[in-house]
């Protein structure tokens, strides 16, 4: 597989990527993280995944800024030496760009170094199309799919026409649009547990579009709306493949889908 950049998008050094692998690829889908990869090096970068650990949103978003600052901490002092840092999850990287200052807002000492680390932050596909110019990939898929719009990629990294354009350039793949898919999957991180009816609703409504574009993939950014949406369209009895975008812009998909099982012969 090959990614090609823009004419004259010529480097002198290779920028150094910090990976901000994320939680759940790290524990539930490594192969999410290894397609990163690939993608990032194949663009020209040089990639480095430091110690890490959680980038602190569940306790932001549950109220608990101590331990949200104190992994907030962490994360910069293990990224801020890289050119970038990037995650293939808008959720993940929105809390580092969107909300580490606000964490360290009362903070003179810490805040300028989240202010530093939050502007060199971005999701995977809004790196590859807006920072390194990447135009196309050339990987091996062929078939329809549909895209959802995860809402910390869309609403506060403006993630949209980046995985589509990249996914445009592919021969073989037919982008088939999901009626609301700027519509939150009703996962949410732990707005799931608090509020498991509402969720369930949410996501109802959700694998229900999904079903009716045809389309027998399903893609997006985030790996906690696949887990959800993929777990929701197997209770339902449908055999939609859930997989992350960059697995497919990637050319690695000989993982099982999200959610499905391991053929026993390959063990």
């Amino acid at each position: 597989m090959s990614v090609l950049a823009s004419p004259g998008d010529e480097r002198r050094t290779k920028p150094r990527i910090g990976l901000f692998v994320t939680c759940l690829v790290d524990l539930m889908r490594p192969s999410v993280g290894f397609a990163a990869v690939k993608l990032l090096e194949d663009a020209g970068c040089a990639v480095h995944a430091p110690v890490q650990t959680c980038c602190g949103q569940p306790g932001f978003n549950s109220g608990d800024r101590g331990t949200a600052r104190d992994l907030a901490e962490r994360t910069i002092a293990a990224f801020e030496e890289f050119d970038y840092v990037v995650a293939p999850s808008g959720s993940c990287a929105g809390m580092i760009r969107a909300h580490y200052p606000e964490l360290f807002d009362d903070d003179p000492n810490w805040l300028p170094r989240a202010n530093a680390l939050a502007a060199k932050t971005y999701e995977l596909t809004s790196f590859l199309v807006d920072v390194m110019g990447v135009t196309r990939v050339d990987a091996a898929f062929s078939g329809t799919v549909t895209y959802h719009d995860s809402c910390s990629g869309l609403r506060e990294l403006g993630v949209r026409t980046q995985p589509r354009s990249l996914l445009a350039s592919m021969e073989g793949v037919t982008l088939v649009e999901l009626n609301e898919s700027d519509v939150c999957c009703g996962f949410g991180g732990t707005f799931a547990v608090k509020y498991s009816d509402i969720s369930g609703a949410i996501v109802n409504a959700k694998a229900k579009h999904v079903t009716e574009t045809g389309a027998p993939v399903l893609l997006a950014g985030d790996l906690g709306c696949l887990m959800n949406m993929a777990g929701k369209l197997s209770r339902d009895g449908r055999t939609i493949e859930v997989r992350h975008v960059a697995e497919v812009l990637a050319g690695m998909t000989d993982e099982p889908a999200i959610g499905a099982a391991k053929d026993p012969r390959s063990a």
